[in-house]
């Protein structure tokens, strides 16, 4: 018998994954975490009116999900002040980011990132061919003008860029990042991932015109809304890409009770307050622990905080390595200088306890 009849692309493609999971590293281990503060998840959970609403429609599972997500492409267009032609909504960003690299990424088609950015993005633009040109960071941010001129050098049809960004926590105001957009080739699309920008500043998200064509900007329920197993992301953009999407997107993609589920956190905006004071107070705790061990911890308008561990890549892996090894799962950037850092999720209280106690002990051993 013979093999499947792979495509030449997929046959070259090596069998990689962008992330292992923590439930891998515990399977490893035979342990689970003590604290697991790796993923960017929010330890405080969803919406009390979001579980209720979930449990509800549990009952009701046996049914698919709307496959036009009309009740909640509405309400987000209502929250954002568009109109539902402008939302697309899908199985998180990681989902969405996968449909518009197949409009718009053939063979050979260029597209450029930050060398260290968010690496599925990535995953997928090798997935369908397309070549991958990178910029370096520029003081821990990305940075919007180098990225928009590799575009116009190499021809890009899309540029990703996130603000706040993933993995450092740095963040670029709105409004400049709105004047970049004038250095944006004629016709290359940029892939604008917000998905931390409800933790951060005002002011960071983009303002900018609901039809203009060169811009798709993401958003997801996975972050401060604290529903990332729910898997609920969505994108703001002119109708005409949005009316795109659905000539490719898994149209019943949608769980039935996530779709629920994230309809009535949207309307819960107490426990996004709420949740918004949880991590603003933990990012202080995390630089206090930080500075407490003579590290330095980055800025951060994000959900976790990224700390420099003073040396390279290979020490900040052992720091990390000696971290897991006491069940404490982070993370963190893979690509220098961006490695020297580790990345710690914003926890509880209990977890963060974990976190002091076990860091002094992970630098020692890594300094061993």
């Amino acid at each position: 018998m013979s093999d499947p009849r792979y495509t030449p692309l997929a046959a070259a493609l090596p069998a990689t994954v962008p992330f292992v999971g923590p439930e891998t590293q515990e399977r490893a281990q035979g342990a689970p975490f003590r604290a697991r503060l790796g993923a960017n998840e929010s330890v405080f959970g969803p919406s009390p009116k979001a579980i209720a609403a979930m449990e509800r429609a549990a009952r009701e599972i046996w049914m698919y999900g709307d496959p036009e997500n009309h009740d909640l492409r509405a309400a987000l267009a209502a929250a954002h002040g568009v109109t539902p032609a402008h939302v697309v909504v899908g199985e998180g960003i990681d989902g969405l980011l996968g449909y518009l690299v197949r409009l718009l990424v053939g063979p050979g088609d260029a597209v450029v990132t930050s060398d260290g950015a968010y690496p599925t993005f990535n995953f997928h633009v090798a997935g369908f061919g397309g070549a991958l040109h990178k910029v370096p960071y520029r003081d821990d941010r990305e940075d919007p003008l180098a990225l928009f001129a590799k575009a116009a050098e190499v021809g890009a049809k899309l540029v990703y860029l996130a603000n706040p960004d993933n993995p450092m926590g740095s963040w670029h105001r709105g409004g400049d990042l709105a004047a970049a957009l004038d250095h944006l080739p004629d016709g290359c699309l940029l892939a604008l991932d917000e998905a931390y920008v409800e933790c951060a500043p005002e002011g960071t998200a983009l303002p900018i015109d609901r039809d203009d064509p060169r811009v798709i900007r993401f958003r997801t329920f996975s972050k401060v809304h604290g529903m990332a197993g729910a898997r609920v992301g969505y994108g703001l953009a002119a109708p005409g890409l949005v009316t795109a999407f659905n000539k490719v997107r898994n149209h019943f993609g949608m769980n039935r009770t996530a779709q629920i589920g994230a309809l009535a956190a949207l309307a819960d905006g107490d426990w996004l307050a709420h949740v918004r004071g949880e991590i603003a107070r933990a990012r202080d705790r995390i630089a206090e622990i930080a500075r407490e061990n003579g590290l330095e911890p980055l800025p951060s308008a994000t959900n976790f905080v990224t700390i420099d561990c003073g040396r390279d890549g290979v020490f900040a892996k052992a720091v990390l390595d000696a971290l897991v090894a006491q069940g404490v799962f982070v993370r963190m950037p893979f690509a220098a200088p961006q490695n020297r850092c580790i990345r710690v999720s914003c926890g509880r209280p209990e977890d963060l306890a974990i976190f002091a106690e076990c860091l002094p002990k992970a630098l020692a051993t890594a300094r061993g």
